[in-house]
């Protein structure tokens, strides 16, 4: 993705501790009747200048919703540019790339500010969100006067904003493990855990996952390969390139909004992580009985109708109505045929009956589990303020337990895949070992030999899926493909 040149503060521990990408894909503003429509409003809105005090007011009420209401981060986004129609669309990302920018380095712009803003911690609470907002933009390459003048800053506060580099030197000269979680702009307990997983890394991982993720689409492969998509994509007005490691990748490199696209109205794509891809490409569903266990809204149950070439029965199981609904509309766009959907009790009796027709019948079982989400920082940046340690053992235990039921779905000779979107060893690794304890009849299938050695050995840590930013640019991910005996 495109970076700006300007960067205003030396990075404390790196030399790109402060990135200089500053969007996310998070929000999606309303959608305009037709993608040219679209085009040009983007054309002609892109030669105005940006209106600072309304993209300001915007950006404070869409980070204050997340940050004093506990909102998640697109939602508040998408609530917030909704009532804001009179908004031009590069308006409305600015608003998008500030609030996301500041929230993958919340921890880094306070601490900045406690040195460089005096009694800034008993500052009004909307002074300390438009000084946050302003050291944000700042740290990301913008000059400190143009800020400054944007957030209609003055006295000891413009003043604060040029002393940002000072700071920046006294974070610098912390002890390590002091300076680690505060560049990284974690919560202490999760600096800790990525310094396990990662060890010498952990600052390369970090900084990876606080820039801004790209806008990555899977081709239909029921309607074209990746090549005509390209070619769909370009007569739209969309530049795009095929992602380095998935077949049926493109990241859109220009800025849109994707749902308003006619190619993505008539099913020609999805918007999924390069990640994520891959992850479905670890399950090589056959066209017999597959079951997806926590389907959700459908982002891989239609990656596997593709390889069933909708054929038998693709079984797409959910806890949630909502995201059932939503997969039920997402596969009739994407020319699905074999999904079969069923919403299903999250626990109890009432869940296993219900799972009692699928017992030892099923070739594929993918258990993408719920997890922390540690792997899509650079998508939901506000995510590591709400995992607490009593979160993360309750997800662990959540996938031992799924993990244990669906398995009762494979047949002999069959295939569990257990995926997360987790960079944690305890929610991937160890959940799979204390499964294989359990379960002696099941054993580990290296990826290398479904995926191949050239990407199997690009994407691979020991017999695992092993994915995350610094290393694949893609999301962090990881996946297991566990045999039953025959």
């Amino acid at each position: 993705m495109k970076r700006t040149d300007r960067q205003a503060a030396k990075p404390p521990s790196s030399k790109k501790s402060f990135s200089k990408k500053s969007a996310s894909k998070g929000s999606r503003s309303p959608r305009p009747k037709t993608s040219r429509a679209a085009h040009e409003a983007s054309e002609a809105s892109s030669a105005r200048p940006l209106r600072e005090d309304l993209v300001l007011q915007a950006s404070l009420e869409a980070y204050g919703m997340v940050r004093h209401e506990g909102r998640l981060s697109d939602r508040a986004l998408d609530f917030t540019l909704r009532r804001k129609a009179h908004l031009y669309s590069t308006e409305r990302r600015a608003v998008a790339e500030r609030v996301y920018a500041l929230l993958r380095r919340q921890r880094t712009v306070d601490y900045l500010l406690s040195h460089s803003r005096s009694g800034f911690e008993q500052l009004q609470t909307t002074r300390q969100d438009v000084l946050r907002l302003a050291a944000s933009r700042i740290l990301h390459g913008e000059p400190t006067d143009v800020v400054a003048r944007d957030s209609a800053l003055t006295g000891v506060d413009a003043a604060a904003l040029d002393a940002l580099p000072e700071a920046a030197a006294a974070l610098e000269k912390l002890p390590r493990d002091q300076r680690f979680p505060l560049v990284a702009s974690l919560p202490d307990f999760l600096a800790h855990k990525f310094r396990e997983t990662f060890g010498a890394e952990a600052e390369r991982a970090t900084e990876a996952m606080n820039e801004r993720a790209p806008l990555t689409a899977r081709a239909n492969l029921f309607k074209g390969d990746r090549a005509a998509l390209q070619k769909r994509l370009e007569a739209e007005g969309v530049e795009s390139q095929p992602t380095p490691l998935s077949p049926m990748g493109l990241w859109l490199n220009t800025r849109i909004n994707a749902f308003s696209l006619d190619s993505f109205r008539d099913g020609l794509f999805e918007l999924q992580d390069e990640g994520s891809q891959i992850l479905g490409m670890l399950v090589d569903a056959p066209p017999t009985r597959v079951v997806d266990a926590c389907a959700g809204a459908g982002g891989k149950t239609l990656q596997l109708a593709v390889q069933m070439k909708n054929r038998g029965d693709l079984h797409a199981l959910d806890v949630d109505a909502k995201r059932i609904d939503e997969l039920r509309k997402r596969a009739r766009r994407a020319g699905v045929h074999n999904a079969r959907t069923q919403l299903i009790p999250s626990e109890g009796p009432a869940a296993d009956e219900a799972l009692a027709p699928l017992k030892d019948k099923a070739d594929r079982v993918l258990v993408d589990a719920p997890c922390s989400g540690t792997g899509t920082y650079r998508r939901k940046p506000d995510a590591r303020y709400r995992l607490s340690p009593e979160d993360l053992a309750n997800h662990v235990a959540r996938q031992k337990a799924l993990l244990e039921r669906f398995s009762t779905l494979v047949k002999p000779g069959g295939r569990l895949i257990y995926g997360t979107c987790s960079v944690l060893r305890e929610e991937n690794e160890a959940v799979v070992e204390a499964f294989l304890a359990r379960h002696p009849d099941f054993s580990i299938r290296p990826v290398t030999e479904e995926l191949g050695p050239e990407l199997g050995a690009k994407v691979s840590r020991g017999p695992f899926l092993r994915l995350a930013p610094h290393t694949h640019g893609t999301d962090g991910f990881f996946g297991a493909i566990l045999v039953r005996a025959k």
